[in-house]
């Protein structure tokens, strides 16, 4: 490969280089470099004051006006901010970002002719269509004028007039309730009561910006010092560990099985409990996202009640992420809610249940609509996270009503059901195709194994790398399948994320990608992954 023109400092020993190029990436400007440098020079110096080693600004070093220094630099920054990791949108992305600005401006100088985010679950950013009828039912909550033509057909009108009579003056503009509005709180909960088969009630239910934004508040409630922990899955999404991070507690481990389809073992959760207890530590929760992010898991029945039985031994509330329920793919498997299971086995157990539009059929992410219910859950505590919630007013009204309206099919026989019933359909089957292709084209590469995607929207296959690519990581001390995804996307304009932003076990090197590019989009990409890794262990040199 051709030398790179930037100029490094020296370091004072290959252990300083090491971690220089580790700090700021294989990549870095000079002018990052030369920061980097400035500051471990300043460190082995014995630096009194971090201004002392603070590059000056760009009208200070060309000798016009007085000297200054800034007043916030990341050094001054709380710890737990700059700790803070969150792998979907991390190096590899920004590296996409550099790629696509080069791509537009010379893009006979980048061996692909586009990029593909195949790092996030994003469907609508990939191709995929927004079902007609909530959206239509948006607008007329935008533009109440609308109601009154016959632009729309008669069921999304009726249920538009429905959600503006329960909103405070029939504004979408206006703050709401803390929770969420009332009107689509009960919604919310009719949904809730029929797929249980016990009664919901609506003010258990905070409609959120997004399922997120409701993950976080119910982690404040778990952790009240740097000795509370909550129980994440390895791997797990991370949301947990980067808000564990922020709010200073302490994430506590437990593998998943991956041989086993990514099970739960309660073997595992008494063996990490049990090591975190040994240190002092207080477990507070635990964790379970199902379908799994980033595994495509299904869990069992029996796993369930094994987690419900633990987290009540234990004196845990468990944190049910089920943000994919609609994502079903594999034949034979069903969704099992944590909140009907708990009932049926008269559990005690506080249970949080998640849910979002972002994800299943809809893929709606940018209208940020989410929601949690509180089983079992003390009043009082559910008054503190009103409290929590009054501090940023309300989440977004038109989530609220997205969310609402997405539990909530169009009635059966309206004008509107069979284009519902068509549109939802042909997404759900074609994501189940592409679930059973992606896990079969991954399966017969070479040096790649993947678990069965059955459920969610993500592949997370085991990988193995060797030769150019390893040993790249070790110069850089970074991990390999970092490196190796950074590479595939400079190759391939494929984006990635690498397992070590999730977590797996040590030795262990996997990737998410996910399964929601078009099918014939999909199928280069599988072409691509294959071509790249049969490729990445003797380099690129030619």
């Amino acid at each position: 490969r051709k030398a790179r023109s930037v100029s490094r400092p020296a370091a004072p020993n290959t252990v300083a280089s090491a971690m220089l190029s580790r700090a700021v990436g294989p990549r870095a400007s000079a002018e990052a470099w030369q920061t980097l440098a400035c500051r471990s020079a300043a460190r082995v110096a014995g630096a009194a004051s971090p201004q002392q080693w603070v590059p000056r600004t760009a009208a200070a070093a060309s000798g016009r006006g007085r000297q200054r220094f800034s007043t916030m630099t990341v050094d001054m920054l709380p710890k737990h901010v700059v700790n803070c990791e969150y792998a979907v949108r991390g190096a590899v992305l920004l590296k996409a970002e550099e790629l696509q600005k080069k791509l537009q401006a010379t893009p006979d100088q980048v061996p692909f002719k586009k990029i593909v985010a195949c790092n996030i679950g994003n469907p609508q950013a990939v191709g995929q269509a927004p079902l007609k009828f909530h959206r239509q039912v948006l607008a007329c909550l935008t533009d109440p004028s609308l109601l009154k033509t016959d632009f729309y057909p008669e069921d999304v009108r009726d249920r538009a007039a429905h959600y503006l009579a329960g909103v405070h003056d029939g504004r979408v503009g206006a703050y709401s309730h803390s929770k969420g509005h009332a009107v689509f709180r009960k919604d919310v909960a009719k949904w809730l009561t029929e797929r249980d088969g016990f009664e919901a009630n609506p003010d258990d239910i905070f409609l959120t910006d997004g399922a997120s934004a409701a993950v976080k508040m119910v982690m404040q409630l778990a952790v009240g010092g740097p000795n509370d922990g909550v129980m994440l899955p390895i791997p797990q999404y991370p949301l947990y560990s980067a808000t564990m991070t922020l709010l200073g507690g302490q994430p506590v481990s437990y593998y998943l099985d991956e041989e086993a389809g990514w099970g739960i073992n309660v073997a595992e959760l008494e063996r990490s409990i049990g090591e975190f207890r040994k240190q002092g530590g207080n477990p507070r929760a635990i964790a379970v996202i199902n379908p799994g992010n980033p595994t495509g898991q299904i869990l069992s029945r029996e796993a369930m009640e094994g987690v419900l039985k633990f987290a009540e031994r234990e004196r845990l509330m468990v944190l049910a992420d089920e943000v994919y329920q609609d994502n079903i793919h594999a034949d034979g498997k069903e969704f099992i809610s944590f909140r009907k299971l708990g009932k049926e086995l008269g559990s005690t157990v506080e249970i949080f249940s998640f849910h979002s539009v972002s994800k299943g059929v809809t893929g709606e992410c940018g209208l940020r609509g989410g929601l949690v219910h509180c089983h079992n859950v003390d009043p009082g505590v559910i008054e503190q996270m009103y409290k929590l919630s009054s501090i940023s007013l309300c989440s977004n009204v038109l989530g609220q009503a997205l969310m609402a309206s997405v539990v909530t099919p169009p009635p059966v026989g309206g004008a509107s059901r069979a284009l519902w019933e068509t549109e939802r359909q042909a997404i759900y089957s074609a994501l189940k195709r592409k679930a059973k292709r992606v896990t079969e084209r991954l399966n017969s590469i070479e040096g790649i194994t993947c678990q069965p995607i059955e459920g969610a929207m993500y592949a997370f296959p085991q990988v193995t790398i060797k030769g150019y690519v390893m040993k790249k990581a070790i110069s850089y001390a970074t991990p390999a399948d970092q490196i190796y995804c950074l590479e595939m996307v400079e190759r391939t304009g494929i984006v990635t994320v690498p397992g070590s932003g999730f977590g797996q076990r040590p030795g262990t090197f996997h990737f998410r990608v996910t399964i929601l590019p078009d099918e014939p989009t999909l199928e280069k990409v599988l072409d691509d992954i294959e071509k790249f890794h049969n490729e990445h262990a003797g380099g690129w040199f030619a």
